[in-house]
């Protein structure tokens, strides 16, 4: 076997054998390399086939970026909340006594999903409504005015809200009533306006409601109150779901209403991420 040449060594003179044996020994080199590189495409070609299959096996919406709204959820806007004036604590901060929302209220309405329509007549003056729009929700004239002495008497500072219908018929409408303190926030919602078997008042078109068992955990955010409601059969026209919130000084409450169904995903999806804007 012939070294090869030392560094600044003069290059050494070929002999005959090397002449016939070097290029064999190259071939074989070559011969070697071509194999090991088609044996690491056919690996990365089997790779990658194993993992199209794998994807192909999975459900869309277990792929990033691939998820869908076949679910029945409904395509958000990507949420951001307001700012909070310097130095202002969040709602749910142990050292807000009061649980105050110091971002601007109006802001932390849920805006509304693609495709929807808005409902002017929840834009109120200025972002703020008038109490009269929020009572219209509920079918009773006694009911009504009764609702109506308890926001005074439990002191109601806004109401900011929002509505919207959907191309599927689905009619949105969120409320957010606003309190000095989250005390009496939590005593309006707990003690006036909902029980745990059925809200006090019913709405406008519902028949018997009862809690909703079946609303998942999941749906319900950390440090926040969710008693979730849905109209039982048989219903009229249409059925109502409905949730009642309670988040530090404001109780958020959560309409929805659909011509034969009010379906559950949709309204699960909104009951949560108005709670996250909340929190």
């Amino acid at each position: 076997m012939v070294l090869p040449p030392l560094p600044d060594a003069p290059p050494l003179v070929p002999v005959a054998p090397v002449a016939t044996v070097a290029p064999v020994k190259k071939d074989r080199r070559v011969l070697r390399a071509v194999l090991r590189w088609s044996a690491a495409v056919v690996v990365f070609a089997v790779a990658g086939a194993g993992t199209a299959y794998g994807i192909t096996r999975m459900d869309r919406t277990d792929v990033p970026g691939l998820a869908t709204q076949s679910d029945g959820r409904w395509d958000y806007p990507t949420l951001v909340k307001p700012p909070l004036p310097s130095g202002s604590p969040g709602p749910l901060v142990k050292s807000n006594t009061a649980g105050a929302h110091y971002a601007d209220l109006r802001k932390l309405v849920l805006p509304a999903p693609k495709g929807a329509k808005a409902d002017k007549t929840l834009a109120g003056d200025d972002g703020w409504l008038d109490r009269k729009i929020l009572l219209a929700e509920y079918a009773s004239k006694t009911d009504r005015e009764a609702l109506g002495g308890k926001l005074t008497d439990y002191g109601l500072r806004h109401i900011a809200a929002r509505g919207w219908t959907m191309p599927d018929g689905t009619r949105t409408r969120i409320y957010l009533l606003q309190f000095d303190t989250a005390a009496l926030a939590d005593d309006m919602m707990s003690k006036e306006i909902t029980g745990y078997s059925e809200p006090v008042y019913p709405i406008t078109g519902e028949g018997t409601s009862a809690r909703d068992e079946v609303f998942p955990e999941k749906a319900q955010v950390a440090d926040l109150v969710v008693n979730p409601y849905v109209e039982q059969k048989p219903y009229g026209a249409e059925q109502v779901r409905q949730a009642y919130l309670s988040a530090g000084d404001t109780v958020a409450i959560v309409l929805q209403s659909r011509k034969g169904e009010a379906l559950a995903v949709p309204f699960e999806q909104t009951v949560t991420l108005q709670s996250e804007l909340l929190s």
